[in-house]
């Protein structure tokens, strides 16, 4: 089988705050693909970056009193410890501020523009006259124009879900300065991705995107391509647009260029050390058209428009090659929830290791990830008692029982053939589809395979019981027979495990005395020395679990704001409110009468309540969580003396309460022998 030839790429990690186990997630993924295929013999490049612009980092620069510069820089060092920590094996992290990507960039502007893929026109932004910077819609904040909550960000509400144009805010304000924006023009370049239609068209169908993520784009393509606005107006951390003084590249614009401009550094550095390495060549074989090389992105879910919509059409308009693959995956919960920082849940990957080894979650991450886009849930109880059963309890259990035997009965020297010819058969040919799963990105299906194979050689070591064997001078070629068996089935499951536990590989390359290849078939050892057994991996206490997230808990409590973030002149409402305020809310028991979708809102239902004296009609963001026949009947919670609120579709006169945030919310529900109009008490 030839080499193939291939570049990989995980996300750039934002430059403005240390990595989360969801950041590990994809690191993790990538990892262990990049691993798996170099492990074949493939040649596999894999490159990073930190995203290193735009306006937050320049806000955050500001407010520690460092130039952008050195807080990109600090943050970098953070991550790169990060990724070393989780033996990410990237070739070369890089920075998106950097000449080679300023290069990049330019350069596929100008070819943007020469092509007739560029417009410009005037827009009106809300302006921060006391900072003198244009308002992203994040940095601007007042009173939801629907439900009325204090403190809402400029596009959506986070308590009702309404989304709004920032002008629509009541009392907005800049997160900023605490002054009001005021509306100001501005010209803006575009990138006019409605003429590349046919062509994403035919890109969505061409399989190079996971189905799911293939038909959301689809979708954005039915309901019409809009421009994208790629300029930023000073003051602004980035590159300035070629010949337009104080414009900018918006990050996004530069952030994917970010690969190529890594992978250009990392052959640089090469041909520093190589004289006959051409790297501008090398650049080309991986970034031009009909080269015989492989290119793919591993993303989050939450990026899929600009790696499955954007940056195609870039490439196609700038004449660089498209992608081979572009694989998305989920977003990380932990105990079955959003991470929450109050919780002890949102965990700050170096905090995981200052409790905890890394080499552990990544076979907890492997064990569950699939192909798909699913959300990957890391359940702590889960992971103690599975790296405890599966890791030590299994694998490394078959090396510490055989190795001693080994030593003991035959001088550390495996036997001389496969005892059990049918065990050694079935886990060798288990390898086979253990690689198709590596390569289809089924991780979870390659443990499942290894972790079979484990149990069948733990059953077998302890049917045969070579420490009975051993007593017995007649038995004793038998048990040095089994333990050889034991030992070497132990080594093809390493074999197998290696781009997962490359850390636990490299010490088993040492208690082994092999190099663990997987170039092509392996073959048993006979007749080969192994070393003396040590331990390769530890039990997880649960101790060590519950004081990791004490920490992640203790430093919760009271984070620097981050400038979107932070606190306004406006007066805002205390947290706490007295009893007699709450008092004057009527909670009463309401009873479902109809459900219905409300015409031209994405969000809302339509509800029609019994409370008991009257029935009222509500509307409420919650379609995306249910739907209307399911609700019909139910009873719920009501507050009923709410000021009525008049809306485009009609009038509201409550408001149902619900539990949760975000995409887990549920409907509160009380017992079935309530009466509508019954009051909370």
């Amino acid at each position: 089988m030839s080499q193939r030839r291939i570049l990989v790429t995980s996300a750039l990690p934002y430059a403005n705050s240390p990595l989360h186990l969801g950041h590990m997630l994809e690191e993790i993924q990538t990892d262990i693909w990049c691993r798996f295929q170099r492990h074949r013999g493939n040649q596999c490049y894999y490159v990073c970056a930190d995203d290193a612009h735009g306006t937050a980092i320049m806000l955050k620069a500001e407010e520690a009193g460092i130039t952008a510069e050195e807080h990109i820089a600090k943050i970098q060092t953070l991550h790169e410890r990060d990724f070393a920590d989780f033996h990410i094996s990237v070739d070369n992290y890089y920075s998106t501020h950097s000449e080679e990507n300023r290069e990049f960039s330019n350069s596929i502007y100008q070819s943007l523009l020469a092509n007739g893929h560029i417009t410009q026109k005037r827009i009106t932004q809300a302006f921060d006259q006391e900072k003198g910077i244009f308002l992203a819609d994040r940095f601007i904040k007042g009173t939801c124009p629907r439900c009325k909550t204090l403190d809402q960000y400029g596009d959506n509400c986070e308590v009702c879900g309404a989304t709004y144009a920032p002008n629509d805010l009541i009392d907005a304000v800049s997160a900023l300065s605490g002054s009001t924006p005021v509306q100001k023009e501005s010209d803006h370049f575009f990138f006019d991705l409605p003429q590349f239609e046919q062509f994403l068209r035919e890109w969505l169908a061409s399989g190079r995107l996971q189905t799911e993520i293939s038909n959301k784009l689809s979708e954005w393509v039915e309901e019409g391509l809009q421009a994208w606005d790629i300029s930023r107006d000073a003051p602004y951390f980035g590159f300035e647009i070629p010949d337009q003084p104080g414009k900018y590249f918006y990050v996004w614009l530069d952030a994917p260029i970010g690969y190529m401009a890594s992978f250009k550094n990392l052959l640089s550095n090469q041909q520093g050390a190589d004289k006959e390495l051409d790297a501008d060549a090398v650049f080309d074989e991986f970034w031009r058209d009909g080269s015989d090389t492989e290119l793919y992105h591993f993303i989050g879910k939450d990026i899929i428009n600009f790696h499955g919509l954007f940056w195609p059409a870039m490439l196609k308009s700038a004449g660089y090659r498209l992608p081979t693959g572009v694989f998305a995956h989920g977003f990380v919960t932990v105990n079955g929830t959003k991470m929450s920082k109050s919780r002890g849940t949102f965990i700050n990957a170096h905090s995981w290791t200052k409790h905890l080894p890394t080499e552990p979650l990544r076979y907890y991450y492997a064990a569950k990830l699939g192909s798909g886009v699913d959300d990957i849930d890391l359940n702590l109880e889960d992971f103690v008692a599975r790296v405890n059963s599966d890791l030590v309890g299994k694998l490394v259990n078959i090396a510490s029982r055989c190795s001693g035997f080994v030593h003991k009965l035959n001088g550390g020297s495996l036997g001389p053939t496969i005892w059990n010819q049918e065990l050694w058969e079935k886990a060798r040919v288990v390898g086979d589809r253990v690689a198709e799963h590596y390569e289809n990105r089924e991780f979870s299906r390659a443990v499942r395979e290894i972790m079979t194979v484990a149990d069948m050689v733990n059953e077998y070591i302890a049917a045969k019981e070579p420490w009975k064997l051993a007593k017995s001078d007649e038995t004793r070629t038998e048990a040095i027979a089994v333990c050889s068996d034991g030992i070497n089935l132990f080594r093809l499951l390493m074999i197998y495990l290696r781009p997962i536990l490359p850390e636990m590989a490299e010490k088993c390359v040492a208690f082994l005395n092999d190099d663990l290849d997987w170039h092509s078939e392996p073959k048993p050892l006979f007749n080969h020395e192994i070393s003396v057994f040590t331990p390769l991996m530890n039990r997880i206490e649960p101790k060590q679990v519950e004081l990791m997230q004490e920490e992640n808990r203790s430093t919760a409590g009271a984070p620097a704001a981050a400038p979107e973030a932070q606190a306004t002149s406006k007066d805002t409402a205390s947290d706490i409110i007295e009893f007699s305020d709450f008092a004057k809310i009527d909670l009463r028991v309401a009873k479902i009468l109809e459900a219905n979708h409300v015409e031209g809102a994405d969000k809302l239902l339509q509800l029609t309540l019994d409370i008991g004296d009257k029935t009222i009609n509500v509307f409420s963001g919650i379609k995306s969580h249910y739907q209307p026949e399911d609700l019909k009947g139910r009873l719920t919670v009501v507050v009923a003396n709410l000021q009525p609120r008049k809306m485009k579709f009609g009038v509201s006169e409550g408001m149902v309460l619900c539990a949760g945030e975000g995409e887990q919310l549920w409907l509160l529900e009380v017992d079935s022998d309530a009466v509508p109009g019954m009051p909370i008490a």
